[in-house]
């Protein structure tokens, strides 16, 4: 039996493999389990972490390290490159508000934790690891310790504190929801609400009667005009064609146009008329066009395209064809001369069968190189996360200078490769799927050392007064921000239910709440809510941990 003994209990590398890998598998597992509902999911290694190292089972202290460190750069960073097509986006409009309200949430939990540090005298170390707990956020909680090392300060206690109010952390989220619907919404108010979209696009007819642009080509009507469109078919003389740029528009043309339902009105005046019946009428159809041309939707995988404006590429006036729209991420974009391409983007191109097989050899569709993941971005990107988590910042006030550290610097990097690699030509797509198992696996091996690390004094923290009193104040640090800025999103600033709540769990980092908003609520504006501000809110949090400590400590 000793090899058995040597796998579990022995220190080695192997050993270390098969703990963190025997925390993750139990800890998943358990992770299936609902309670009225609620499932604290991922969570759940954790807490598997924790019960084995109050049992005794621990790895190598390097090992353990290594592990902890290497599990939160992949989970951050995976997280900036999934966050990042939307990070600045989700500033505009709507989502401006939403982000401001967010942060209230955000900077009124770091006020009542510094308060609480001085009322209830429970040290500053430990209020931010509650207030990890409280908020849900795992990845703060990672640059707090490493804030504590560099400072050379003992890093395990936040764990601690951290551990012992995460599940009230996700409770009371849903609580507070529970709350605001019972004492605030009406029935109405529960409905989803349509939301303007920028993005979606939309199919008009209209007909050529301003003379200004009679006997001029589309290109030089497109310059005419500030609205963004693509004319996708005219009709002249009993015939369909797909107009390239150079296509001279006549008096009395029929056009069928893609733009934006806000440009509408402004392409009414700059046409002469638009045509609110049925696209296809007694006198037109426009599916009538050409039976040798066909639609067929591309795929942009071609790697030397990406970061390319489409304009460039000339495909109209080379093959003839028309490209009507472009799917990005479930987005539906206007295809511009302007618009920047993707790798993964999906074209809609209507044309010949030939030339479509020309623009398919331009354009790739080879979809499945895209299922093969860019390591080596992945692998430059978390050297340079690191590089730039390592370089010390000097803030007014504070006695040694900040750094981004393990869990800053390659959230911000992964953030600004995932909005500005293609832009420089670096192919910093992956699928779904596999940022989703880069997540995954990074997010498991973190908690599961970090559970073990806090495992052999968490029970006797818990039972202990000081334990109790941990649990009360996170609970407060959870609900207390949650329902004012509820109140104030709702109630004064008249921001409809759904999205309130979304952006109350957004704030919180706190999937297992939205997941239960998702199920109690119509429409999907709790997750639209959510994806608006959880990047700028996960990138805050994970600074905001940092500064607190070096600038009340320092």
């Amino acid at each position: 039996m000793d090899w058995l003994y040597s796998l579990f209990v022995e220190h080695s590398a192997l050993q270390a493999v098969i703990v963190i890998s025997l925390i993750s598998a139990i800890g998943l597992g358990l992770g299936k389990i609902r309670v009225c509902g609620i499932s604290l999911g991922v969570t759940f290694v954790f807490f598997a972490g924790i019960l084995a190292g109050h049992f005794g089972l621990s790895i190598d202290p390097q090992m353990l390290n290594y592990a902890e460190s290497f599990g939160l750069v992949i989970f951050v960073y995976a997280l900036g490159l999934q966050v990042g097509p939307g990070f600045f986006s989700s500033f505009r409009k709507g989502g401006l508000q939403l982000n401001m309200l967010a942060l209230g949430v955000v900077l009124i939990g770091t006020l009542l934790t510094v308060i609480g540090s001085f009322v209830f005298g429970v040290s500053l170390p430990d209020m931010v690891g509650i207030l990890c707990g409280a908020t849900t956020n795992t990845p703060a909680l990672g640059a707090a310790q490493q804030t504590l090392k560099q400072m050379g300060m003992d890093a395990s206690s936040p764990a601690l504190g951290c551990a012992v109010t995460y599940p009230l952390g996700v409770v009371g989220v849903i609580l507070a929801i529970l709350l605001m619907r019972k004492a605030l919404a009406r029935k109405e108010d529960l409905q989803p609400i349509e939301k303007e979209d920028d993005n979606k696009t939309y199919i008009g007819a209209f007909q050529v009667h301003n003379p200004a642009i009679f006997n001029k080509s589309v290109k030089e009507i497109a310059s005419l005009s500030h609205s963004k469109f693509v004319i996708s078919r005219l009709w002249r003389n009993g015939c369909v064609s797909i107009p390239t740029s150079d296509k001279i528009v006549q008096e009395g043309d029929r056009l069928l146009v893609v733009t934006s339902e806000k440009d509408a009105p402004a392409l009414t005046v700059l046409f002469g008329e638009q045509e609110h019946t049925d696209w296809n009428k007694e006198d037109i159809d426009w599916n009538a066009i050409d039976s040798q041309l066909i639609s067929q939707r591309i795929v942009v995988t071609r790697p030397e395209l990406n970061g390319k404006k489409l304009g460039s590429l000339h495909l109209r006036n080379h093959y003839g064809i028309n490209i009507s729209r472009v799917y990005r991420s479930g987005v539906q974009l206007l295809a511009t001369a302007e618009l920047t391409l993707q790798l993964g983007d999906r074209l809609t191109v209507v044309g010949e069968a030939a030339a479509i097989h020309n623009v398919e050899k331009v354009l790739g569709n080879a979809i499945k190189s895209l299922k093969e993941p860019n390591l080596a971005a992945v692998f430059i990107g978390i050297i340079l996360g690191l590089a730039l988590g390592a370089i010390p910042i000097s803030l007014p006030g504070i006695s040694s200078p900040v750094k981004l550290g393990l869990a800053g610097g390659p959230i911000v990097v992964g953030i600004l490769m995932g909005t500005f690699g293609p832009r420089v030509h670096m192919v910093t797509y992956t699928t779904r799927s596999a940022n989703l198992m880069l997540r995954g696996l990074g997010l498991d091996i973190y908690l599961a050392c970090l559970g073990l690390d806090s495992g052999e004094h968490f029970f006797e923290t818990v039972i202990r007064p000081e334990g109790l009193l941990w649990i009360a104040v996170g609970f407060g640090l959870t609900l207390i921000p949650v329902l004012i800025m509820g109140v104030v999103a709702f109630k004064w600033k008249k921001v409809d239910f759904g999205s309130t709540i979304g952006m109350l769990c957004g704030s919180m980092a706190n999937p297992m709440a939205l997941n239960y908003a998702n199920d109690t609520l119509p429409g999907d504006n709790p997750s639209v809510a959510y994806a608006t501000v959880y990047p700028l809110c996960m990138f805050v949090r994970v600074i905001i941990a940092q500064v607190l400590l070096m600038f009340l400590l320092g």
